[in-house]
Order: structure tokens, then C-alpha cells, then sequence
């Protein structure tokens, strides 16, 4: 069985293109272009250099030797914290902005729940001088502020969404509406492995450099390109798929994706698609989503504004469903406690996204001489209001 996508846009029976006719055109010129203008040597080559100097890849490959021993296996932490603007949202924004001018777009918009993606499409945009509307979800723009910040200086304008739970669905939805109705100059940023295809395979390519470099930093460090296991946290799911890539197909590395159970998976508060998530249909892709009886997405809830998303990518939703990863659910309280313990053993704050993913220590026993590779998808500074209210701080 293969992992990657067909030729159709599916990953076993998920994904495809379920869109309104209005937004066909612009679906289908990506399509077609996609893959013929990533494989251009002049694309590659500004692509490249560009992560090489304006984002500071590689980033780094950190064996976290007091968080081993505590856990008494190895972990090495992907840095993708120490990226420009804080994030693994950065490459694909990258690859993007690039991809857009090619296909001569002048207008980008983008949708963003934690903020992160919504700064990396400012940036990127900022960096080629085009026009930048960022849609992001009432109540997310209340606790990601730093962040909303960053994008206004950046010259990006920010559109809050009033509508349904007002975070990353609804922010979504809004971006979608707006392509809609600006079909011709615009193109639409998507942030994650979700959307209609090309999108997730699109967006996956290009976070596809994250395990790319493991595998070269690895066999430096370790002898061999190959971890035992590979850990995520997962809401769309694009700094999973970036740090997964490479290993899709190779069943000796374990997958681990970790999903954002909120106040508890029965809780009624939750983010966890893989246990209360259905087949259906949600931003043009099928996918697994949470819904009710009659098919209504039901709202989710995480602590963590970059995981509350009702979906996952439909590369995820194939990799529960054929057993390739491990999902794991983790509530607030335990991603909250993990992110202040990698910030006491090894000096660094992540964001709560990815405190959900250094969470499955606690859950989980590996062996003593397992090599474990964590996504450290992005540093805890937009968090830091919530980590003072959480603890008291």
C-alpha cells in the first residue's frame, strides 16, 4: 500500500476537489501547473535559497539529552522554533508566494487559527510586494494578539470571522468566500495539508524539506537516516506531513500523530478527529471530520488555537484509517504541563501545539535506545498569555 497520493488527488479514499463551480478555474490552473512548476530548475533554485537565507534552514536536528534521560530513550527535537517567524508555516508560504507569481496572481489571501501561518503569508508577501488579506477567527485574533500584531506590521490586513465557533473553520470558510468572489488575480494561501486537491499534496511537498534534512542530520548523529519513530501533533496536519514525508512508505519508522482532546475526548470540548470523526466532506476535501448524526460539523475546542480544527488533511485521515500512524489524544492539562517541562529540562518554550506532541512521553514507553524524532513545530512566545494564565505564572 502506498502512502502518498494518487493520480486522481486521493490517499486511499480521501481527498479529491469538492468545490463550488465558481472556484473550478482556479482549482484546476494549479493542477495542472503545480508539479511542472516545483520541478523547474529556476523555481527550485529561488525556492532553495531562499530557505537557505531568509529562513535559516536547515534547522536543526537537537538530541534533548535531559528530556532522554528523564524518559530514558532518544529524542531529538526537529527545530522548526527556530525558523524565521517562529514556525514550520514558513516553507510552504515560501513555496507559495513563488507558485502565485508564476501563475501571475497579485492579490494572496489565507486563512489562520494560532496566527503562525497568517505571519508567514504577511511575510512572505511583505518580502514581494503584494497585497495580503488575512482571515482569522474572532476569537483566536482575542488570544493570538502578538501575533495579529505581527501581521498589521507586516502590511498584511487582518479580516476577523464572526461567524459559527469564530476560529480556524470559519476563518477557512471566510477565505474561501473571497476567492470566490475574486477568482482571477487572487490566490489562496492554504496553511495546512487540507483544502481541495492540489492543496494538501501542494502544501505537504514543500513541508516535505523538514524530513528530508532528518534523514541527512540523523545519519550524522546516529549512523542511520532512519528514527524508530517519528511524532507530531496534528490538527490540519502540515508540520506532521512535512516531518513524515520521507518516511510515508517505510513502514520500519513508526508514525505518531497527536490530536488535541481538549477537556477530554467524551468531554464535549475536543479536537480529537480520529475518535469522533466521520467520512465527510469539509473545505473541498473528503476527509474524517467531527459532525453530527445529520452531517453538521460540530464545533471543536483545544486550548491550542493552532489544533482546534474539526477535520484533519486527508493524508492523515488515510494514515489512521490504514493503521500507518498511531493517533493519540492529548487534553490541555497534560500538553500544558509537557510544555512547561521541556522549557525546565532544556531551555526552550514551545507552542502549545507542539507541547501536545511532547505530551506522549508521559503516555507512551519506548525503549531505552528507540531514536525518536519530535516535530518542535513552533516556539511558545504567541502563547505566552496563555501558559501565565494556565499556571498562574
Amino acid at each position: 500500500m502506498s502512502y502518498n497520493i494518487n493520480k486522481k488527488g486521493y490517499y486511499g479514499k480521501f481527498g479529491g476537489a469538492f468545490i463550488p463551480e465558481m472556484l473550478y478555474p482556479n482549482v484546476e490552473e494549479l493542477r495542472q501547473n503545480y508539479l511542472k512548476v516545483m520541478a523547474e530548475p529556476e523555481f527550485k533554485k529561488e525556492f532553495n535559497q531562499l530557505l537557505k537565507d531568509y529562513v535559516g534552514r536547515p534547522s536543526p536536528l537537537y538530541f534533548a539529552k535531559r528530556l532522554s534521560e528523564k524518559y530514558n530513550t532518544k529524542i531529538y527535537l526537529k527545530r522548526e522554533d527556530l525558523n524565521h517567524t517562529g514556525a514550520h508555516k514558513i516553507n510552504n508560504t515560501i513555496g507559495q508566494i513563488l507558485m502565485a507569481m508564476r501563475l501571475g496572481k497579485t492579490r494572496i489571501i489565507a486563512e489562520t487559527g494560532a496566527g503562525q501561518h497568517g505571519v508567514a503569508t504577511a511575510t512572505v508577501c511583505a518580502l514581494m510586494g503584494l497585497e495580503c488579506i488575512v482571515y482569522m477567527g474572532d476569537i483566536d485574533i482575542a488570544r493570538q494578539a502578538p501575533n495579529v500584531a505581527r501581521m498589521k506590521m507586516l502590511g498584511a490586513e487582518v479580516r476577523p470571522a464572526l461567524s459559527g465557533s469564530r476560529t480556524l473553520k470559519d476563518a477557512t470558510n471566510e477565505a474561501i468566500r473571497d476567492w470566490i468572489n475574486n477568482p482571477v488575480n487572487t490566490h489562496y494561501i492554504i496553511g495546512s495539508v487540507v483544502g481541495p486537491h492540489p492543496y494538501p499534496d501542494m502544501v505537504a511537498r514543500f513541508q516535505s524539506v523538514v524530513s528530508e534534512e532528518i534523514q541527512w542530520q540523523l545519519k550524522e548523529q546516529e549512523g542511520s537516516s532512519k528514527p524508530d519513530y517519528v511524532v507530531a501533533c496534528i490538527g490540519g496536519g502540515s508540520n506532521a506531513a512535512g516531518v513524515y514525508y520521507h518516511y510515508l512508505d517505510d513502514e520500519d519508522v513508526k508514525l505518531i500523530a497527536v490530536e488535541a482532546a481538549g477537556k477530554g475526548v467524551d468531554s464535549g470540548a475536543s479536537a480529537a478527529t480520529s475518535v469522533l470523526g466521520k467520512e465527510g466532506i469539509i473545505h473541498g476535501s473528503k476527509t474524517l471530520l467531527m459532525q453530527t448524526k445529520d452531517g453538521q460539523i460540530t464545533e471543536p475546542y483545544s486550548i491550542s488555537a493552532g489544533l482546534d480544527y474539526p477535520g484533519v488533511g486527508p493524508m492523515h485521515a488515510h494514515l489512521y484509517k490504514s493503521g500507518r500512524a498511531e493517533f493519540i489524544s492529548i487534553t490541555d492539562d497534560d500538553a500544558m504541563t509537557a510544555g512547561l517541562e521541556m522549557c525546565k529540562l532544556e531551555g526552550i518554550i514551545p507552542a502549545i501545539e507542539t507541547s501536545h506532541a511532547l505530551a506522549v512521553f508521559d503516555k507512551k514507553q519506548f525503549n531505552k535506545n528507540d531514536i525518536v524524532v519530535v516535530s518542535l513545530s513552533g516556539r511558545g512566545d504567541k502563547d505566552l498569555d496563555t501558559y501565565i494564565n494556565h499556571f498562574k505564572l
